[in-house]
């Protein structure tokens, strides 16, 4: 599967971002889906995750409330809404996908789209 991320930018605090993350293939309903973030210096970090069938998600505790993951199966797709941002957001923020049988959080994954940066000013 290839992943291309879109949707990042410039924005102030408290201010909101939709990434979004398109996938070829035909079996993407087959793949768990997350969000990654790295910021400058630091490693990378898991910020969200959302199993194949859409009725699994988990938060990194830093973003809980703020951050939202979800998935269109048909449009082959996966979203993540982010509002009340935070300067400490800002982050290159690349999605990944596991093919997977199994229906809830997947911590490694196989494949990487690229980043799109997501800058949050003061």
């Amino acid at each position: 599967v290839q992943l291309q991320a879109s949707g990042g930018g410039l924005v102030q605090a408290g201010g909101s971002l939709r990434l979004s993350c398109a996938a070829s293939g035909r079996t993407f309903s087959r793949y768990a889906m997350a969000w990654f973030r790295q910021a400058p210096g630091k490693e990378r970090e898991l910020v969200a995750a959302i199993s194949w069938s859409g009725g699994r998600t988990h938060y990194a505790d830093s973003v809980k409330g703020r951050f939202t993951i979800s998935r269109d199966n048909a449009k082959n797709t996966v979203y993540l809404q982010m509002n009340s941002l935070k300067p400490e957001d800002t982050a290159v923020y690349y999605c990944a996908a596991a093919y997977t049988l199994y229906d809830g959080f997947i911590s490694e994954y196989d494949y990487w789209g690229q980043g799109t940066q997501v800058t949050v000013s003061s």
